[in-house]
């Protein structure tokens, strides 16, 4: 192997993000002379969310890119190296261990920090991508306080949409459920708590053919809804539109090497980053589909890097 190409290092954190880029702060202090790298979207989804009001010890709204480059500038800071490269493949059963880029970098770290996040599933419509962040969002716990007393729209029908629904009632004055089947995949539970709401309206054999809106501010006035069973298409007046039809962890690259649960998150030891292969450890939402917040990826980065320094502090 030409040595040119392989720089090593003892903690390499693969994904940024606050998951990422707080292990990177914690290790760098740490004295482990961390490598993070980030792929094309550095800071991960904080990036495409505009206002950011429940990161604490911010009495104003920030900015999450705001944000992402103040955790990237910290990580930076304390002596973290920073790569922009995509990480292609990964081999975990050699030690140590082995990551390459698509630069033709070769990676190899004694642990592994792998914080490459989810994402969210969109519909895939072009206006739904431009309003994005102005009035179409896919987190009700982060962008339901800008609806206060207006009207609001979520797609799905599995427990992330019942309780996003539910969630945003605090807020909205109505909430329409948008659901393409006649029956709701959520627990039985969650569907009679939903149900007895007097603010959700359930819009059912529908999808969302269009957002409308105004440019100039961007927001959202309203959705094009085609009901499937009769082809009928409609006009719905909304403020939002909130897109609930699950997540995708960025894993791929780690099937068949980790133990992931049926959706592909990592799972790890309870409380812990640890994940069956002892000095690879993973942080955020590529481990969390129960709260997937900024804080709580934050604190996983956290654990996973000061779990590393005792990896690696038993293994001399």
């Amino acid at each position: 192997m030409n040595n040119k190409l392989t720089k090593h290092t003892k903690v390499l954190i693969i994904g940024s993000g606050p998951a990422g880029y707080t292990a990177a702060i914690y290790a760098a202090r740490a004295m482990l002379k961390p490598i993070l790298v980030f792929g094309s979207e550095p800071g991960g989804q904080l990036t495409t969310t505009t206002d950011v009001e429940n990161f604490p010890g911010y009495s104003k709204v920030i900015q999450g890119p705001w944000l992402m480059e103040e955790m990237k500038g910290q990580a930076k800071a304390v002596g973290t190296e920073m790569i922009q490269d995509h990480i292609k493949k990964v081999d975990l059963s050699k030690k140590p261990f082995e990551a390459v880029g698509d630069s033709g970098q070769v990676y190899t770290a004694d642990s592994f920090i792998i914080s490459t996040g989810a994402q969210a599933r969109w519909l895939n419509l072009k206006s739904e991508q431009e309003f994005r962040g102005f009035g179409v969002s896919a987190c009700a716990t982060c962008d339901g306080f800008f609806f206060k007393e207006k009207e609001v729209a979520v797609v799905g029908g599995g427990n992330a949409a019942v309780e996003e629904a539910m969630f945003l009632t605090k807020f909205a004055s109505k909430v329409k459920l948008i659901h393409r089947r006649n029956e709701l995949r959520a627990e039985k539970m969650l569907q009679s708590k939903l149900k007895q709401n007097k603010k959700i309206e359930i819009i059912w054999d529908s999808i969302v053919e269009d957002v409308i809106g105004d440019k100039e501010p961007k927001s959202v006035k309203g959705l094009k809804i085609k009901n499937i069973k009769t082809k009928k298409i409609s006009d719905l007046k909304v403020d939002g539109l909130f897109i609930a039809i699950g997540h995708d962890p960025a894993t791929s690259l780690f099937k068949g090497q980790l133990n992931m649960d049926k959706d592909g998150y990592i799972i790890t030891k309870p409380d812990s980053t640890v994940t069956n292969v002892p000095g690879v450890f993973a942080a955020g939402d590529v481990k969390d589909k129960i709260f997937r917040q900024a804080v709580t990826a934050a604190g996983m980065g956290c654990m996973s890097a000061l779990e590393a320094e005792k990896f690696l502090s038993l293994k001399k």
